[in-house]
């Protein structure tokens, strides 16, 4: 596995990342990341949808240092299911300066989220686009259970799914007693531009301060060459309320290929992005210091108490 000396930018997990082309601010965070492995230690939930290859806290210690960025706030991802044993080792090695989103199952006691809570999570995941979940009654269920249980201790919830779900559950959203936040640009479609099906619903929830965008992975919105559709989306959801934006690498890039059916016995090799690049678009993206001092800073440490 690679591992990059202090101030070194060389290649993470096989990848090249651009140096930024500005000055990223202290307090910079990457709001989306993952680890997995090494799985002698860390092993793959049984369940799981796909088996991604190990992406180690080392590289990702390099990849964070390759672009500059002093906080990170590590998600779950599906193939660990609820057994958070392998994010909570990262945040232990992290300290101060990470934060986690937990997967849960419906027996956890408050003595197990009060411990997670001191190990530093800080919001609870819903993946419904993973798991296939189209039926909003289900989906609210899932949600009213969740917000619940991360009320007490100040969390938020992170949702993944479609935006058809979203408007579905607008009303739900807005009276839970916890933040939202949406994976990956909310998946609205870039393609579809600002007048597609379901958008008004989510900004509606974005301009009252209920819910967070992740401009994050934008390859899962897009298929335009530097995402340029992406960019207009981030536009528009900076104008409604640019105070619930945050950014994410979705480091070290998991996710299907057009046409390649997922394995759970088959190592799935991750994307090839180039983080450097991404931070550089999202800056011409944003447009001004201010904003992305907002977007990378200020919003994150509000959400995860940085």
């Amino acid at each position: 596995m690679s591992v990059l000396p202090d101030g070194a930018t060389g290649p993470v997990l096989g990848v090249e990342h651009t140096r930024p082309d500005f000055e990223v601010p202290a307090g910079a965070c990457d709001c989306h990341v993952h680890v997995f492995g090494p799985y002698d230690r860390f092993p793959l939930s049984p369940d799981r949808l796909y088996m991604p290859g190990p992406a180690l806290l080392t590289e990702l210690i390099a990849h964070q240092q390759a672009l500059g960025l002093d906080r990170i706030v590590i998600v779950q991802p599906s193939p660990y299911g609820t057994d958070n044993s392998c994010m909570l080792d990262a945040l232990h090695h992290l300290g101060s300066k990470a934060r986690g989103v937990a997967v849960i199952d419906a027996g956890a006691s408050k003595e197990t989220l009060r411990g997670l809570h001191e190990a530093g999570i800080r919001g609870l995941r819903i993946n419904l686009e993973t798991a296939g979940v189209t039926d909003p009654l289900a989906a609210r269920r899932h949600l009213e259970e969740t917000a619940a249980r991360a009320a007490p201790f100040g969390w938020h919830i992170q949702i993944y799914a479609d935006l058809g779900i979203v408007a579905a559950l607008h009303d739900v959203i807005s009276g839970l007693p916890v933040p939202i936040v949406f994976d990956h640009f909310a998946r609205i479609k870039g393609v579809k531009g600002p007048d597609q099906p379901n958008l008004a619903a989510l900004l509606s929830l974005m301009h009252s301060g209920k819910a967070y965008v992740k401009l994050s992975a934008p390859r899962r919105i897009s298929d335009l060459p530097g995402h340029a559709d992406a960019g207009e989306i981030a536009n528009i959801l900076a104008r409604v309320n640019p105070e619930r934006l945050l950014w994410g690498s979705d480091w070290p890039h998991p996710g299907t290929r057009p046409g390649i059916a997922r394995d759970p016995n088959r190592m799935e090799p991750f994307h090839p992005d180039d983080d450097g690049f991404a931070l550089n678009r999202l800056n011409a993206w944003m447009g001004s210091v201010d904003l992305m001092r907002q977007v990378l800073v200020e919003n994150p440490a509000r959400l995860y108490g940085f």
